[in-house]
């Protein structure tokens, strides 16, 4: 993915100039202490910002003339890995083919599993029960183990000696390092020590003061690599699984379109589709690109998208999304967007940021796991040189010594961040929330105030006709009628309320003829031959209209509440009173509960007036409203209240909000919105219902919760496990499992986000 935006500008020359981006697949990783060497590589290189995620194996990197793509995957080969290029956002064959890539090296390492724990077996079984140690059982184990170690670890190994190369030491050396050691003890105690007596007996794994050459351990060798090669394997199947969402996301996309040009039908490849295209989507076809409806209705699936389960019916000039599914009737389509700028596009992009970024505890993971394995090094030496030095026997010394090797792998500590962050953001993207970085989840623990747009967010932002009242006499549904039949005419926001809501209510229109537009006051035209005026109170009485007691009581009653009344006479009589305002959003008073429930006050911010502001916030159940604010002090509301020792949070969709929601500590734009706005905000809430911000501070407080417990258990796990293997108490077998179950453990832990609700 590469792109060119300026930086802003920090007094730093090198974030001062123009920089671009660019992703690297990063191939040989093997465990956090690679990544985090890797990404020092990167960033010794001038004007190079980078950052290395070990879970997704990819690198995000800006890089600033004179650096090169080729400069940066060079970096990477000279710390002994791959690197290429991600395009932007591939098309759907080159998925496929990572897919495949990445399965087929599943294939080969599941594979290799098997194969060595078949033969691995046998192997712990005799060491570990006495009975079954008939004379010479010892060069069968040689026989079963040396394929293991030397062929069941060998990307331990290779991997070993190439960061050997480099000055280097990760998690495969400690592997590598630990189970030669113990193979090449056991070889020296068969060929020139006492082990290959045929009548030698091994009493399990307990420690023992005898000959040190009487003892082999491959039973270690093989069962250490078996349980680590078996911990890779469910860690490479695990995270597939945790990024499963983003190649979901990728994949719903269509792969052909049936284009219209004049009256011939032709499907063609996606990729040939072109803006400005017309396109036929048939009813349970996927809508091929966004676009707007020119001709049919039909109804919209868009809930692999929004979350929203319920269809929305579309028709002639709507928009529509690429990728839901037309569940309705046959509709031509104009494409708008193509390719990367579309919405699944844009989606993807945000989830793949968000998956690739660190979270300020993980770049505290990094260090640590960075010095790690030298220190460990460090510790297995010093290990065998004080059981040397007490008087302990050389074969116990070097037990120790090898069980400590084996059990530090930093790998738990690698995958607690990034798996995390790839499930939960890729739930988050099935529910309709893209979070935009890791970042953003500490922001969502510390938030006490939400502070919600009105207009868009909490109503509608349409107008709609809500209420009817007419004089003594009059029928509604004849008033409401005759009033839609003259508003159908004009295309005023007011006017297509009334005419949409009496299309709602009585059916078609009558027809309208000698209508006349009085701007700013009203309308009148002939309806059935009588000829009805619509428009505010003073034009009717202008025109010589009696207004009665009880419209007059309506009018007022509708200005106390700051909703837009409109007056329609014919006669000289005012027959009725159409109200029209902006509606509460059916959902906006759950909403408002549960972001409550969190421990969020929330504040309704609008510049509408007070009367109309305190009422929508009456009807959702908000106290604190801030009303009559310029979309220039939108920004100033929310430094006040960060002055007053708040963090806050902003919900908003408009252009006017841009500014405040990139101001408040967390920002939330409703995907409805403005692209402006979208932009600004931290998560984007797809499906437009603000209960999505709820869901949305709760699932990145639930992600947050899984990082932190998934560190505890990693940092607990080496900090408990180190001392018993120095001091003897965990064999180098039992070791190895017990490092690989915590790898396995800790990704587990994260797909347990999968089932957020």
């Amino acid at each position: 993915m590469s792109s060119t935006t300026p930086t802003s500008s920090t007094g730093d020359a090198k974030a001062a100039v123009p920089q671009a981006h660019v992703d690297l697949e990063i191939t040989g990783m093997t465990c956090a202490s690679c990544a985090n060497r890797i990404e020092r590589k990167l960033n010794k290189l001038d004007g190079v910002q980078a950052t290395v995620n070990y879970a997704t194996e990819k690198a995000n990197v800006a890089y600033s003339d004179p650096v090169a793509t080729g400069d940066l995957i060079a970096a990477v080969e000279a710390a002994g890995y791959r690197a290429k290029a991600i395009e932007d956002h591939p098309d759907s064959a080159a998925d496929d083919n990572d897919d495949d890539g990445h399965d087929q090296e599943l294939n080969r390492l599941r594979h290799r599993t098997l194969v060595s724990a078949a033969l691995s077996v046998p192997v712990i079984a005799m060491a570990m029960i006495p009975p079954l140690q008939f004379d010479n059982w010892q060069w069968l184990s040689l026989t079963l183990a040396a394929p293991v170690v030397v062929w069941g670890g060998w990307q331990f190994h290779r991997a070993a000696a190439i960061n050997l190369r480099h000055g280097a030491a990760t998690m495969d050396t400690l592997v590598s390092v630990g189970t030669i050691a113990a193979l090449g003890w056991s070889l020296y105690a068969l060929f020139f020590g006492a082990a290959g007596d045929p009548q030698t007996a091994h009493g399990g794994m307990e420690m023992s003061s005898s000959d040190g050459s009487a003892n082999i351990y491959l039973e270690a060798a093989a069962g250490v690599t078996t349980f680590i090669l078996a911990g890779r394997f469910f860690e490479m199947r695990s995270k597939r699984r945790a990024g499963a969402a983003l190649r979901t996301l990728l994949g719903l996309g269509a792969k052909d379109v049936t284009v219209l040009r004049g009256d011939t039908e032709s499907l063609v490849p996606i990729g040939d589709l072109a803006v400005g295209d017309l396109f036929v989507v048939r009813p349970g076809e996927r809508i091929a690109t966004d676009g707007v409806v020119v001709s049919g209705s039909s109804a919209v699936d868009a809930s692999m998208l929004t979350g929203e389960s319920v269809p929305v019916e579309v028709n002639e000039g709507d928009a529509v999304v690429g990728a839901t599914v037309n569940a309705g009737g046959r509709i031509t389509v104009r494409a708008t967007k193509i390719g990367n700028d579309t919405q699944l596009a844009q989606m993807a992009r945000l989830v793949e940021q968000a998956q690739n970024g660190k979270a300020q505890v993980q770049r505290l993971a990094d260090r640590i796991s960075g010095v790690f394995v030298p220190v460990v090094i460090a510790l297995a030496l010093g290990t065998l040189a004080v059981w040397l030095l007490l008087g302990y026997d050389a074969a116990d010394a070097f037990t120790a010594a090898v069980a400590v090797l084996i059990i530090a792998c930093p790998c738990a500590l690698g995958l607690a961040t990034p798996t995390a962050l790839m499930v939960g953001t890729g739930r988050g993207a099935t529910m309709g929330i893209l979070i935009k970085g890791p970042e953003v989840l500490e922001s969502t623990r510390q938030v006490d105030t939400v502070v919600l747009d009105k207009t868009g967010t909490v109503t509608t932002g349409q107008m709609t006709l809500t209420e009817v009242a007419v004089a003594d006499g009059e029928q509604t549904d004849h008033v409401v009628r005759v009033a839609g039949a003259v508003e159908n005419a004009s295309e005023h926001p007011i006017a297509r309320a009334i005419a949409d809501g009496a299309r709602e209510r009585t059916g078609p229109p009558p027809a309208v003829r000698d209508f006349v537009n009085s701007a700013g006051l009203g309308v009148q035209g002939v309806v059935d031959d009588v000829e009805v005026l619509l428009g505010r109170p003073q034009l009717l009485t202008e025109r010589g209209n009696e207004i009665p007691g009880e419209l007059v009581a309506a009018l007022e009653r509708a200005g106390s509440e700051g909703q837009t009344a409109v007056a329609v006479a014919w006669g000289g009589r005012a027959r009725g009173v159409l109200v029209v305002s902006d509606v509460v959003k059916a959902t906006s008073r759950q909403a408002v509960a549960e972001l409550v429930d969190l421990g969020l006050e929330p504040v309704l911010l609008t510049g509408d007036h007070e009367s109309v502001a305190k009422a929508v916030a009456a009807q959702v159940g908000i106290s604190t409203v801030i009303a009559g604010v310029l979309p220039s002090a939108k920004v100033d509301t929310i430094k006040d209240l960060q002055a007053q020792g708040k963090t806050v949070a902003m919900v908003g969709d408009g252009v006017n909000d841009a500014a405040a929601l990139a101001q408040a500590d967390l920002g939330l734009a409703m995907g409805t919105g403005t692209d402006a706005a979208i932009e600004a905000g931290d998560i984007t809430l797809v499906r437009g219902d603000l209960r999505a911000a709820g869901d949305a501070i709760r699932l990145s407080r639930a992600t947050l919760r899984t990082i932190k417990g998934n560190l505890f258990w990693a940092f607990g796990y080496n900090v408990a496990a180190l001392p018993l293997a120095a001091l003897g108490l965990l064999s180098p077998m039992i070791a190895g499992g017990a490092m690989a179950l915590s790898s396995v453990f800790v990704v587990g832990n994260s797909l347990r986000l999968r089932r957020f609700r």
